[in-house]
């Protein structure tokens, strides 16, 4: 772990291809600009027209629904906020659960590279037993480097104020956000979460995570276990994880367990490269395929269907993939486990033998993209009056037989929710999970039994309150603008 600035190679943007669509409604009917006031509204609504997925169920996206330049402005007069209008032009939350707008995107830039400021403390939350309103939260692990990581507090510890202050759902955001910041520690008594009188001091600073917390091999009976907990699809860390690959493959490991607990996504081209990391035989076959909106997809379809695959590769770059070639892999789960985690054990699904154990997964089948307020809606000539950007929900992925209807959740073979009465040792064999998965393979397995007491309703988590749970392309589909010109 190391404090870095921002960086500058991020994430799909899809410019450059559309900018020429003939679909953009309104863009060329007059030649009347919307005036600086609404320059924010009028990005929003060209971008979310061109993109959004769900495009064609909201009538003030339909291509048709402004006749000129002047309908349009007339229109965005009426949403004098823009977070507003974004919001309107979406379909139903319960359909559209992940689409989001920032005003700033350089933050948005470094979330999605697993850059964040926070104090190192990565955590859930979770409601209080009877309360709908009252939350606490506990450690789920420390990022190396960061400042937590030299205070005394440690996986597991509860706390359940900030600054003496109880932790709602309405004031987590603003009591987490500061600077500087006090954690109030409590006990767990069969179920009550007791004050304690212990606190912790902390202080965020900006840390780029490495997404491979632990690397190791367990030996057990005649099998040595390839352990790998993961917690972000960074593409930037995409060699690494190769290198991680490599000292497992170099140990020799029989069998694999994928800890992808906490792990909120990122980067498909990732995913994409994990899941060949893991595999190995299976180079140039379809690892996942995306559908696109209507008019989009209609284009690929007609003329370059292959555009919308994601195919198993075997090499990053120039650099050929440490690849094991395993027909079988065990994967822990959460309700923490979205997106690009989800894309893996989903894709691998129809390939080999995937024994998910856990909890059942978010259920994040779809994928956004970052949007600028530029003439393509890429990082090139950004409007330099603003730094708001978007992240829409563009597409939905599914495996190579056709499948990404999960909703609701992949559900595990093995159901076995984390105990914040007994989280045990990350990495160690006597951890639930871990314990759970090498009797498995070794055939040895008695599962734990669920004690209802210890079963608390999930809140949210680090990874979602700092942006990190997203799904999204490296580089979009070639060839459109060409073809089109």
């Amino acid at each position: 772990m190391k404090t870095i600035p921002m960086k500058t190679t991020y994430k799909l943007i899809l410019f450059l291809f559309l900018a020429a669509f003939t679909f953009q409604s309104c863009q060329d009917n007059d030649d009347i600009a919307s005036p600086i006031n609404l320059e924010i509204q009028d990005f929003i609504w060209k971008g979310m027209n061109q993109y959004y997925l769900w495009q064609e169920d909201v009538p003030n996206l339909s291509d048709d629904r402004f006749a000129t330049q002047t309908e349009l402005n007339n229109f965005l007069k009426g949403y004098p906020v823009p977070e507003n209008l974004f919001d309107a032009l979406r379909v139903d939350k319960s359909i559209d659960r992940f689409s989001w707008i920032v005003k700033d995107y350089l933050v948005l830039e470094q979330a999605l590279g697993g850059i964040s400021k926070n104090s190192g403390v990565d955590f859930g939350l979770v409601y209080k037993n009877g309360s709908n309103t009252e939350i606490f939260g506990y450690v789920r692990y420390i990022i190396p480097g960061s400042d937590a990581a030299s205070k005394n507090i440690h996986r597991g510890d509860i706390f359940y104020a900030v600054n003496g202050t109880q932790l709602t759902v309405n004031n987590y955001q603003s009591l987490l956000a500061n600077d500087n910041y006090t954690l109030n520690l409590a006990d767990y008594n069969g179920g009550a979460i007791t004050a304690n009188g212990k606190s912790v001091a902390l202080t965020s600073t900006v840390l780029a995570e490495n997404p491979i917390l632990l690397n190791k091999v367990i030996t057990s009976g005649n099998h040595k276990i390839g352990y790998l907990m993961y917690n972000g699809f960074y593409a930037e860390y995409d060699t690494q994880l190769n290198d991680a690959f490599a000292s497992l493959k170099s140990a020799g490991i029989t069998d694999l367990v994928l800890d992808l607990r906490y792990n909120g996504g990122g980067s498909v081209q990732t995913a994409t490269r994990l899941a060949s990391m893991i595999t190995g035989q299976y180079t140039g076959k379809v690892f996942a395929k995306q559908q696109w909106n209507s008019k989009i997809n209609g284009y690929f379809e007609s003329n370059n269907p292959e555009q919308l695959k994601n195919n198993f590769t075997d090499k990053i770059g120039s650099t050929p993939i440490n690849s094991l070639n395993l027909t079988k892999i065990y994967i822990l789960t959460t309700k923490s486990t979205a997106s690009a985690s989800e894309l893996v054990i989903n894709g691998l699904a129809p390939y080999m033998e995937v024994v998910q154990i856990g909890d059942i997964t978010t259920g994040k089948n779809v994928g956004s993209v970052t949007l600028y307020d530029s003439p393509t809606f890429g990082k090139e000539k950004r409007n330099p009056n603003h730094r708001y950007a978007m992240q829409p929900i563009v597409l939905k992925i599914v495996n190579s037989v056709g499948f990404g209807d999960y909703f609701s959740g992949l559900n595990p073979k093995y159901l076995l929710k984390e105990s914040i009465g007994n989280l045990g040792v990350l990495g160690e064999p006597s951890e639930p999970l871990l314990s759970t998965a090498i009797g498995k393979i070794t055939g040895t397995a008695k599962m734990l039994k669920q004690s209802p007491e210890k079963d608390f309703k999930s809140f949210k988590d680090t990874k979602t309150i700092n942006g990190q749970s997203q799904m999204y392309l490296e580089n979009a589909p070639e060839g459109l603008l060409k073809s089109l010109k």
